[in-house]
């Protein structure tokens, strides 16, 4: 009994060791990191000040702050009833993260070739503890990132 009692107080110790070993090697070999696009902070800033707007339920500042391709797609007291309706049923934020951001230079929804972004964000409001916020970016002809899409789902 006592060997078989060494036995496996030795494969523990093993790999106790092995694991132990791994560790070691990935905190002294740097590993190499993916950087993330420099312009993901950008338009993840961009589009947490919009939804800073939309979370005091400003119809007038958020429309004021989006594209023009957003402005010509909703008129601003239109866009107000509907933010405040979606948004007021589910309560305030309690958590936002975001979840991703990409970019792309053509969109399925706009014919013309420019530069967008999305970003995703994971949110919970006080009334709907899980749902996701996307937001859609377009970069205008002064190299600002200003919001033209807004879902929540």
């Amino acid at each position: 009994m006592s060997k078989t009692r060494r036995r496996r107080v030795s494969k523990t110790d093993l790999t106790r060791r092995a694991l132990l070993a791994v560790l070691a090697s990935a905190i002294a070999v740097p590993s190499v990191a993916v950087a993330q696009d420099p312009r993901a902070s950008q338009v993840q800033k961009v589009a947490r000040d919009w939804l800073a707007l939309a979370d005091k339920l400003d119809g007038a500042a958020t429309w004021n702050a989006a594209g023009q391709r957003f402005q010509a797609t909703i008129p601003e007291d239109r866009w107000a009833l509907l933010l405040r309706r979606e948004r007021e049923a589910r309560g305030a934020v309690v958590q936002r993260s975001a979840a991703g951001t990409s970019f792309a230079s053509q969109l399925p929804s706009v014919q013309e070739a420019g530069s967008y972004a999305m970003v995703h964000f994971r949110v919970s409001f006080a009334n709907e503890a899980s749902a996701f916020e996307d937001i859609t970016l377009e970069q205008g002809s002064d190299s600002t990132w200003r919001v033209i899409g807004y879902v929540i789902h």
